[in-house]
């Protein structure tokens, strides 16, 4: 019996330490599985992690299609602007689309929500927008709109495709020119050494402006930082921006060109707005904005203040340089005739066709240019490298 007793709390004994057991390892199994899912939220994290700007100029494009598509085929504009939310990969444009779903439902006009957001989507966008709510055209005005930010864009590409070229073959002539200084020109020194008074001017001053760069590179490159910083600060200014458009309207080349992106742009603005029911005072404000140009600004400022004093647009632009003769002509006709948005379209396309003739021209000349200038730069350095050795060898030789 007491046998039987013993055997019992054995068992029970060894029945409680396996039913234990398991109670020891759960806390481990539990450590474990939460070590793993914190990695796992980690590695999401990484790879979620991603640095995103504001909507670029192709995504407010793309933006103003699509919502014109939307409410064209009679989506309604809160649907159209929640289903291009939800559907866009920018998260920032996301959340601000959003947000004027959100403030069209709780009763504001699209373009109030729109004002709320203007560091995104211009004056001109929002007063169109204004005008189209006035009109009921809505879908119509998307279109226009997307037509001009694209007819825009295409403008920008071609003047930086312009400038693209001229870029590249500056640089390269840059570096070659520190290169031939830097690491061809010092192997020559050994041949120059103790015969200094038969070298000629040039070469000296290419030696000792590559004694310059190779021992004093670490303020020269700080030095060229500097200069730079300082110049694009002194173009932020008021002074230097005024001076940076003046000069730029004055180089040979380049004048021509900036001239002809300024006209155009200004006056395709102003025939959108105009055709689009925007009051003429609004018209002139939005385009003395958008010229890009200080000078240009200017103009359109003055243009308002005389428009405001009963004056005609044609009368104002006149009086001033910057219009060639014939576009104010032109725009007379158009205002005397009730016109104006026509012919500033008209216009507008005449010269935007002329940009793409002088763009084409503009780089068909500069690059025989840059290439000229960098061969004599190349040639001036290897005749200055060359020739004193040809002297050198005469005097050695007696002849």
């Amino acid at each position: 019996m007491i046998q039987n007793v013993l055997n019992t709390k054995k068992d029970n004994s060894v029945a409680t330490a396996n039913e234990q057991q398991p109670g020891v390892a759960e806390p481990k199994a539990a450590g474990h599985k939460q070590q793993t899912a914190d990695k796992k939220t980690r590695l999401d994290a990484v790879r979620d992690f991603r640095v995103e700007f504001g909507p670029s100029r192709k995504d407010i494009l793309n933006f103003t299609n699509q919502l014109a598509v939307m409410v064209r085929a009679g989506i309604s504009l809160s649907d159209s602007l929640g289903s291009i939310g939800e559907q866009h990969s920018n998260l920032k444009f996301a959340a601000i689309i959003t947000d004027l779903k959100n403030k069209i439902e709780a009763g504001q006009s699209f373009s109030q929500a729109l004002a709320e957001h203007s560091d995104v989507f211009s004056n001109l966008y929002i007063n169109m927008v204004a005008a189209a709510e006035v009109s009921g055209s809505l879908s119509d005005m998307l279109q226009k709109l997307a037509e001009y930010l694209d007819r825009d864009a295409e403008t920008r590409s071609q003047v930086k495709g312009a400038m693209v070229y001229p870029i590249i073959i500056a640089v390269m002539a840059v570096t070659v020119t520190v290169f031939l200084l830097t690491f061809v020109l010092p192997r020559f020194t050994t041949i120059f050494e103790g015969k200094e008074h038969l070298l000629p001017r040039p070469t000296k001053m290419l030696l000792a402006t590559s004694q310059f760069l190779r021992s004093y590179w670490f303020v020269v490159i700080p030095a060229i930082g500097g200069a730079l910083a300082g110049l694009f600060y002194f173009i932020g200014t008021q002074v230097g921006r005024r001076w940076w458009d003046e000069t730029k309207l004055r180089l040979p080349l380049l004048g021509t060109l900036c001239r002809s992106l300024y006209i155009t742009r200004s006056l395709h603005t102003m025939g959108a707005l105009n055709r689009a029911g925007v009051p003429i005072l609004n018209t002139i404000s939005i385009t003395a904005q958008i010229a890009g140009n200080v000078l240009y600004k200017d103009m359109w400022l003055a243009v308002y203040e005389d428009v405001r004093e009963g004056n005609k647009i044609a009368s104002s632009l006149g009086r001033c340089r910057l219009m060639p003769p014939d576009v104010v002509q032109m725009i007379r006709s158009g205002e005397d005739s009730g016109t104006l948005g026509d012919v500033l379209r008209d216009v507008s396309d005449y010269y935007a066709r002329e940009m793409k003739t002088i763009i084409k021209t503009t780089v068909s000349m500069i690059e025989p240019i840059m290439i000229v200038l960098m061969g004599i730069l190349v040639g001036f350095i290897a005749m200055s490298i060359v020739l004193p050795i040809f002297k050198i060898s005469s005097a050695v030789t007696g002849r």
